[in-house]
C-alpha cells in the first residue's frame, strides 16, 4: 500500500493525538524531533563547507519553532545560522527558543536586513508557513517571500513550502520553489506536485497512531531521523 498523503484536518487530527495519552508528547518535544530532522535534511544536501550560511526564516506559529530548533542543531553541526523572523511567534514557548545564540532578529518592517541577509546566505531553511496557513499571504511575508524566491538560493522547506495550501498546492502562483522539502509526520496533499528532493522527517509517529490512521509510512533507516523518498 502506497503512503497516506495528509488533508489539514488530519494532519492537525494527528497532531492532537500526539500531544494527548497516544503519543504523550508535549509542542516542544515535538518541535525538537521536528527540527533536528530538518537540520538533518539540510546538511544532507547542503555540505558545509560549500553552504556554511543558513537563513532560517521563521513564521509566528509552530513552523517557526521547529526553524528555531533547526537553527541551533545547524549551529552545532558547524554551520552560520541567521535566523530572520520579522513576527515572533507570542506562545510562551517560544520564549527559550529565542534566547539562543548568534541569531539574529530583523525589525518586522525593514526588507533592507532581509536582503542583506540573503547576500551572505548560502541556502535558505523555509520555516514561514505550516500546513494551517490559508492564504493571501500578509504581510510581513508578502514582501519577503519574492526576495527568497529572487535570491536564486538553494530553499530547503519545512513540511510544506511556504505559500502553498496544503491541499491545492501552489495554486495562488506565489508560493516558495525549494529544491528540498521535508514532509513532517507524513507528506500532504498539496506537495503531490513537488518534483525536488523530498525527504520524510519526525520519526515521532507510534505504531498505533500509524495503523489507526493508515499511514503507511515507509521505515526508517537504522537509527537517521530522515528518509529520503523516492519516485
Amino acid at each position: 500500500m502506497s503512503m497516506k498523503y495528509l488533508t489539514a484536518k488530519l494532519a492537525q487530527q494527528i497532531d492532537e493525538e500526539l500531544m494527548n495519552q497516544a503519543g504523550a508528547f508535549s509542542i516542544d518535544q515535538l518541535m525538537e524531533l521536528a527540527g533536528l530532522a530538518c537540520a538533518q535534511a539540510l546538511a544532507r544536501v547542503y555540505d558545509k563547507k560549500r553552504y556554511p550560511n543558513v537563513l532560517v526564516c521563521c513564521g509566528p506559529g509552530n513552523q517557526g519553532g521547529d526553524g528555531l530548533v533547526a537553527a541551533r542543531h545547524l549551529g552545532m553541526f558547524g554551520y552560520t545560522p541567521t535566523i530572520f523572523m520579522p513576527k515572533p511567534g507570542s506562545k510562551d514557548i517560544y520564549q527559550p527558543m529565542r534566547q539562543y545564540e548568534d541569531q539574529d532578529y530583523p525589525p518586522s518592517n525593514d526588507t533592507s536586513a532581509l536582503r542583506d541577509a540573503l547576500s551572505s546566505s548560502n541556502v535558505i531553511l523555509d520555516a514561514i508557513f505550516g500546513f494551517s496557513f490559508k492564504g493571501p499571504i500578509r504581510s510581513p511575508f508578502d514582501s519577503a517571500l519574492p526576495l527568497l524566491s529572487g535570491s536564486r538560493l538553494p530553499i530547503v522547506s519545512v513540511d510544506i513550502p511556504s505559500g502553498w495550501d496544503v491541499e491545492e498546492g501552489n495554486v495562488e502562483g506565489v508560493g516558495l520553489q525549494p529544491d528540498v522539502l521535508v514532509s513532517l509526520t507524513a507528506p500532504k496533499l498539496g506537495v503531490r506536485s513537488f518534483n525536488g528532493r523530498h525527504f520524510l522527517g519526525g520519526r515521532f509517529i507510534p505504531k498505533t497512531l500509524e495503523e489507526k490512521f493508515e499511514l503507511n509510512l515507509p521505515e526508517y533507516p537504522g537509527s537517521d531521523q530522515i528518509l529520503e523518498l523516492k519516485e
